[in-house]
């Protein structure tokens, strides 16, 4: 097990450091930092000033290796257009999209689970069909198009809800619901697949067989084994979302990471947007290498090879 760890850690610091490599190298491919900084009608003098103020007239493998250097001592730098450190504003905007990619995890559990046990104690029955239709659609609608339709339903014309922001719960509750519909597909078909596989299982022929109560049969019994998957896949997701809040948060008007992220590119902060990828990639590094580690607890196959 120890050595699973190590294996398993060393390969999440590896795939770090190769998102932090692949995006540092983009942002300077997507075109002249420095015109973009200085302005488009700049003169060619400002323009070489500012490249010689920022380092980007240095050869890219020495512009990595210094920023790399300045992030293993916690140094981001500090905001070309916000009058703050890069790590204030992160430290600012991280917890409102942790917090909304939570509820919305919590959420598609909520409404995923009991789906997928229910569908899967009635196979091929109208309402296991109706629930793999609603898994199909929800997986098959774009969230940002899904964001902008419940905007327009229950923000504009019913007038029910707040379409943008995050100043009460009232405004969580439209993005909330666009991240659980995103993520409740695959909780509902592993949920789903994995009861109707521990259903037949022998141990729960034999569970039936010694009388006992039904609902111990699939809840204890049945369940339990049913959820390994669902438990380890749950930390995946939850990087997933919080590494695709941009889109989401710019349709709600969220304040968090991911708005900043695109408020940080089209202003060519590209600072800024260094440290929110390489923060992004670390918490789907983590969460991944947590998924894995309960993976391996929770399934007594996997613990012994």
């Amino acid at each position: 097990m120890a050595r699973y760890v190590v294996r398993q850690f060393l390969l999440s610091i590896a795939v770090l450091l190769a998102v932090s490599l692949i995006g540092f190298v983009l942002l300077r491919a997507s075109g002249d930092l420095a015109l973009r900084i200085a302005g488009a009608e700049a003169l060619a003098s400002d323009v070489a000033q500012v490249r010689a103020a920022h380092g980007l007239d240095r050869p890219l493998p020495l512009q990595y290796l210094g920023w790399a250097g300045h992030v293993l001592r916690g140094e981001f730098g500090r905001s070309l257009f916000f009058p703050e450190e890069v790590s204030t504003l992160i430290a600012q905007r991280l917890p409102i999209t942790l917090g909304l990619g939570a509820l919305g995890l919590g959420a598609a559990l909520v409404i995923g689970l009991p789906l997928g046990t229910l569908s899967a104690l009635r196979p091929n029955s109208l309402f296991d069909r109706a629930v793999l239709a609603i898994a199909v659609l929800g997986q098959a609608m774009p969230p940002f198009w899904l964001g902008l339709l419940l905007i327009i339903l229950f923000g504009l014309q019913l007038g029910w809800l707040p379409v943008s922001g995050a100043d009460s719960w009232r405004h969580l509750i439209l993005p909330t619901a666009v991240l659980a519909i995103a993520t409740m597909p695959s909780f509902i078909r592993l949920t789903r697949s994995g009861m109707i596989e521990a259903l037949r299982a022998d141990y729960i022929r034999t569970a039936r067989a010694k009388g006992l109560n039904p609902f111990s049969v699939v809840v204890k019994h049945a369940l339990r084994n049913a959820l390994i998957p669902v438990v380890a896949i749950a930390a995946v997701q939850l990087g997933a979302l919080v590494g695709g809040s941009v889109v989401l948060e710019t349709v709600f008007g969220i304040q968090g990471l991911g708005y900043l992220a695109w408020e940080s590119i089209n202003r060519a902060d590209f600072p800024v947007v260094q440290a929110i990828v390489l923060v992004l990639g670390a918490i789907y590094c983590l969460l991944t290498f947590i998924s894995d580690l309960l993976h391996a607890y929770l399934d007594p196959q996997l613990r012994q090879q």
